[in-house]
């Protein structure tokens, strides 16, 4: 499929600062902001009824070692995700992330806590981006008082809102409305802020999103609707679903961005570009050009729509971790040691986060009646 070859290439590094800075170690590399090295997106972006942002963006080596860290962190706790799920320490509906971790990188990279971010049921790693413990996740996902629902919610229902976090929404399509409802309020409070709605390419047909779009476009709503398109609906590709599967298009009346969803800093371009868009002119459309490793769930094995190769390629050509990697040292930001180092650092803390989590007694029988209408009301 062209899916796999059309975004193909890494971030082309274009310049950078002296050499001398670039071969220090990252520890001191960090503390100079001066250091600069300027990358270009692996593809242009593509408008409409915009004119796309700049493809050039300049870094720091702090920043490419945050990203790094932050993704393999997301990476191996999806990955502990898998095998918790095949011990059947995790129970019922369970959605993976790794391929996209460059979009929720990517995206807290260019917006503040204050912005909102609102998702479907594949919420680990956003929940992680916006704050959320590593401890938190998984006791969640365990059913354990510790999670950062109490153990009521799983998979599907991570929150944080302190962080800005609205979840988290098993119901296709549903947490678009609810995002145009927390633009709303941004705007009638007068606040400086916008709300990420982000759902799938198998959401992108649902009514109510395009319902919400037409109120959000009628009054201006600082609303950034983004569809992460990882190519499969649960097991349907999105040409078998969508007659236009163009999706930054789809609203029409509202300008549309087409952005490599795989490449971290294209990512973090088009938020900031999309933030400073919707402030001053109202809604607009992200397409994340994305792809996920895993099947839709764990009851999917994943390939029986797609071939193996398929998904080899996009790891070879396209995975956002790598992309960074060969960043690094290109630059001589870090060692393939201390790359390893830090891998193997993220593994350590998923694996103490799991025995903390493991140790979390399940809740109350009485739990099933908080947090439902009044507190304190309606418990037996």
């Amino acid at each position: 499929m062209s899916l796999i070859h059309r975004s193909s290439g890494l971030l082309k590094p274009l310049a950078a600062g002296p050499a001398s800075l670039l071969r220090r170690p990252f520890s001191s590399a960090t503390d100079d902001d001066a250091t600069k090295i300027t990358v270009e997106t692996s593809v242009p972006f593509t408008g409409h009824r915009i004119d796309p942002p700049s493809r050039t963006i300049d870094t720091t080596p702090k920043e490419l070692m945050t990203f790094f860290v932050d993704m393999a962190r997301m990476r191996r706790m999806e990955i502990a995700a898998d095998s918790l799920y095949k011990s059947k320490l995790i129970r019922g509906f369970c959605h993976l992330y790794d391929g996209q971790e460059a979009v929720a990188v990517g995206m807290e990279a260019a917006i503040t806590r204050k912005d909102c971010i609102i998702t479907a049921y594949r919420d680990h790693c956003i929940f992680l981006g916006r704050g959320g413990t590593l401890l938190e996740a998984f006791a969640e996902l365990m059913g354990r008082k510790a999670g950062c629902s109490k153990g009521k919610g799983g998979s599907m229902h991570f929150y944080k809102k302190d962080g800005g976090f609205y979840g988290g929404h098993g119901i296709v399509g549903a947490q678009v409305p609810l995002g145009c409802g927390l633009a709303f309020a941004q705007k009638y409070s007068k606040e400086d802020h916008v709300t990420f709605a982000l759902y799938g390419d198998g959401a992108a047909n649902q009514g109510q999103l395009f319902e919400a779009l037409n109120m959000a476009a009628l009054w201006d709503l600082p609303a950034i609707l983004v569809c992460e398109n990882n190519h499969y609906g649960m097991g349907t590709a999105e040409w078998r679903a969508a007659k236009s599967p163009a999706y930054y298009k789809r609203g029409d009346y509202v300008p549309g961005l087409k952005v490599d969803g795989m490449d971290v800093f294209a990512v973090k371009q088009a938020c900031k570009f999309a933030k400073e868009h919707v402030l001053k002119n109202g809604p607009i459309i992200l397409e994340m050009d994305t792809y996920r490793y895993h099947g839709h769930s764990m009851s999917d094995p994943g390939s029986t729509y797609r071939t193996r190769d398929e998904i080899s390629g996009v790891r070879q050509e396209r995975d956002p971790i790598e992309r960074i990697r060969k960043l690094i040292l290109s630059h001589d930001i870090a060692s393939e040691k201390e790359l390893k180092d830090i891998e193997k650092k993220a593994r350590k803390e998923v694996d103490e986060a799991i025995a903390q989590a493991k140790e979390s007694p399940m809740p109350e029988p009485s739990e099933l009646f908080t947090n439902v209408y009044v507190k304190d009301h309606g418990v037996e």
